[in-house]
């Protein structure tokens, strides 16, 4: 594993095949940055699913309930929409179509997805371990990537624990 550079704002994700380091944007997505930490810190992402998975686009995890439908027990979040560009490894909020509703659930970008540049809160972007994300089992394309007897997140944890 490379150095980490920011121990505070870097997130290890257990996969099933591996590690991937996600280097979270607190310059650009602050709030966001911070939910993901106090979550990761207590333990919230450990065995959640990827309940949508969708080839070529993207992976989607951190619905506690495992439907896509659901989130913590904290408020949302108001939109941090930025210009950086949704490319392979990013890291983004997922929410309804209220922009201000983002709680607990990301995706991970498969493949450049431009058309969510600015739409989408970007929280990071995977800097290692793109392989093993890669590796999530894909859902059902005619069911928008719902995923049967999906993977799941081993462990998620900030680098700088305390």
């Amino acid at each position: 594993m490379a150095e980490i550079k920011d121990p505070e704002n870097t997130i290890l994700m257990e996969l099933k095949g591996g590690t991937v380091v996600i280097e979270l944007m607190p310059d650009i997505a602050p709030g966001h940055s911070d939910r993901m930490k106090e979550l990761a810190r207590a333990g919230a992402y450990d065995n959640v699913c990827f309940h949508r998975v969708i080839d070529g686009f993207m992976a989607q995890t951190g619905d506690p309930t495992g439907t896509g439908m659901g989130g913590s027990d904290l408020t949302d979040l108001p939109a941090e929409f930025s210009d950086a560009p949704f490319v392979r490894g990013t890291v983004g909020m997922a929410r309804s179509s209220d922009p201000n509703s983002a709680n607990s659930q990301f995706f991970i970008v498969l493949a450049d997805a431009r058309h969510l540049d600015g739409q989408y809160t970007m929280v990071g972007r995977v800097t290692e371990g793109m392989e093993f994300v890669d590796q999530i089992k894909l859902g059902d394309s005619s069911q928008n990537g719902l995923v049967e007897d999906p993977d799941h997140i081993v462990a998620m944890r900030v680098v700088n624990s305390e």
